[in-house]
């Protein structure tokens, strides 16, 4: 049976509707994947393109890169959802097993978790005595408040993984294309730097908007790694020739 609450409690949260970002996770994962895609492709082509390579020896070895990377990356973001999910299902069994256990000692814990926000004895017994009388309440109360977890999406992983390999290919393509249309290697990697930086300082405000950052501190700071990151990669290459 679903909890009910007073009507005119209920007609006052009808008229409250909080605005909450719940997208964390989408755009954890796309951050995840652009910001890869972006960085790693432009300090591989400006590598070669310091090696003296053509602009379709840079091109194919940018489109494997990506391919590998997109799979290396989806297939990271897959392990780590479904690990954290296999997590999520063994403490639930684990608490499970307690509350038919040692029902005594997880009332006893409930208490305790209680006590920790101030609120007294006299106030917090009906509180456990009534979720004790309902176990599947009184689970995801300790799945949450003891253990602070959330039962994750069945199909977490597999969103994630999508999620972080589309990304990767997106922002990889971006200092690759350059080389498509460019065939003298010096005019390739200057527009790839050119419209890297763009992208990186775009991506970099976008992901300071959604994450609660400074926008333009991030953008900064995302463009400023990309291009350390491809400085440092062309310098290798050509210290290497010498």
């Amino acid at each position: 049976m679903a909890a009910t609450i007073e009507p005119e409690k209920q007609t006052l949260l009808n008229h409250h509707k909080e605005k909450h970002f719940t997208a964390g996770e989408i755009v954890r994962d796309i951050i995840i994947g652009v910001s890869d895609g972006l960085t790693v492709p432009f300090a591989l082509a400006a590598g070669l393109s310091g090696a003296n390579a053509t602009s379709s020896i840079v091109l194919t070895a940018g489109i494997a890169e990506v391919a590998a990377g997109a799979i290396s990356m989806g297939l990271g973001g897959y392990l780590a959802a479904k690990s954290e999910a296999d997590n999520y299902a063994r403490e639930l069994k684990r608490e499970q097993d307690e509350i038919i256990a040692v029902p005594d000692t997880e009332a006893a814990e409930v208490s305790e978790i209680l006590a920790q926000y101030g609120i007294e004895p006299h106030e917090y017994a009906p509180v456990v005595n009534a979720l004790r009388k309902k176990p599947r309440a009184w689970l995801d109360f300790m799945m949450k408040f003891e253990l602070g977890l959330e039962k994750p999406d069945p199909k977490r992983a597999l969103y994630s993984a999508l999620t972080i390999a589309v990304s990767y290919v997106l922002g990889g393509l971006v200092p690759l294309s350059p080389y498509m249309f460019f065939p003298r290697v010096t005019d390739a990697v200057v527009a790839s730097v050119i419209v890297t930086l763009v992208a990186l300082l775009i991506f970099g405000y976008a992901k300071g908007y959604f994450t609660g950052q400074k926008p333009v501190r991030s953008a900064l700071q995302t463009a400023l790694i990309g291009a350390i990151a491809s400085a440092a990669a062309f310098g290798m290459a050509k210290a290497v020739q010498m």
